[in-house]
C-alpha cells in the first residue's frame, strides 16, 4: 500500500484530486473527555463560571472544521455543506460526536476529526479550573460515506 501524500521520492505533497468525481461525502468522528463528577455536573447544570461550556465547545468544533485546511498542512480546503457537533454529558465526562458533510472531490474525515478534537479541547479549557486532571481520549473516525473508496464504518462503535 502506498501513501498518497508522498511523491516517488518520498517528499510530502498535496494529493491531486482534479480527476475525481464530485460526490456527497460525510464523516463522523467522536472522542471523550473524562472528568470528576463535580466538573461534569457543573457542565451539565450550566454553572461553570466561564459561561455555557457546551455551547462554546459546539461552536468551537464547527469553527475548527471550517479551518481544517489551515491547520493540517496537506488537507484540501472544502466547501462544507454541514457540520454538526453533539455533546453528551454523563456522570464522568462528555462524549463529543462531530459529523461533517460536503459535496466535493475528497472526503471530510479530517474535518470531522478536527471538529471533535477542538470541541474536546474547548471543554478542557472551559472546565480546567474545576478539574485539571481531565483526560481526553478515544478520538477516532466512526464512519465515512461517499467517494471512490466507498463507505466505511468502525466495528464496535
Amino acid at each position: 500500500m502506498s501513501l498518497t501524500h508522498l511523491d516517488e521520492a518520498g517528499a510530502a505533497r498535496m494529493v491531486d484530486v482534479a480527476g475525481k468525481a464530485v460526490t456527497r461525502r460525510e464523516a463522523v468522528a467522536a472522542g471523550r473527555i473524562a472528568m470528576s463528577a463535580e466538573a461534569a455536573a457543573a457542565i451539565r447544570d450550566g454553572s461553570v463560571k466561564k459561561g455555557d461550556v457546551l455551547a462554546t465547545a459546539r461552536i468551537a468544533g464547527i469553527m475548527a472544521a471550517k479551518k481544517t485546511a489551515e491547520l493540517i498542512p496537506l488537507c484540501h480546503p472544502l466547501p462544507l455543506a454541514s457540520v454538526v457537533v453533539d455533546l453528551a454529558v454523563d456522570e464522568t465526562g462528555v462524549t463529543v460526536t462531530a459529523t461533517a458533510a460536503t459535496e466535493a472531490q475528497t472526503g471530510v474525515e479530517m474535518e470531522a476529526l478536527t471538529a471533535a478534537s477542538v470541541a474536546l479541547l474547548t471543554l478542557y479549557d472551559m472546565a480546567k479550573a474545576l478539574d485539571k486532571a481531565m483526560l481526553i481520549s478515544d478520538v477516532r473516525l466512526l464512519s465515512k460515506t461517499g467517494g471512490k473508496s466507498g463507505d466505511w464504518h468502525r466495528d464496535g462503535d
